[in-house]
């Protein structure tokens, strides 16, 4: 469904109004994410899986020992989420500016 006249103008000056005065919000660089950071955070939350299943099986038969586990591979889990969606230092992309 196409917009009315009056909603593209509405929308135009919106535009305009955010190019405006957000500037260094649209230009801001952002950071890329790292491949090799990707692959290792996806590895830890893996392992920190298959720790997590270990430690509720072990936990029927060892109690402490198999919670520990488990919170262990939790830990590994949240680590490696966190690692995979942290972006490379120093690699902020070149803004594009094209006067």
């Amino acid at each position: 469904m196409p917009l009315s006249e009056q909603e593209q103008r509405l929308l135009d000056e919106m535009e305009r109004h955010l190019m405006s005065h957000d500037a260094d919000v649209v230009t801001a660089p952002s950071r890329a994410l790292s491949y090799r950071n990707i692959v290792y955070g996806s590895i830890l939350v893996l392992a920190g899986l298959g720790a997590l299943v270990a430690g509720v099986s072990i936990g029927f038969n060892t109690g402490f020992l198999g919670i520990a586990i488990g919170v262990l591979g939790f830990l590994f889990m949240v680590t490696g989420v966190v690692l995979a969606v942290t972006p490379m230092k120093g690699s902020a992309r070149p803004s594009s500016s094209s006067a």
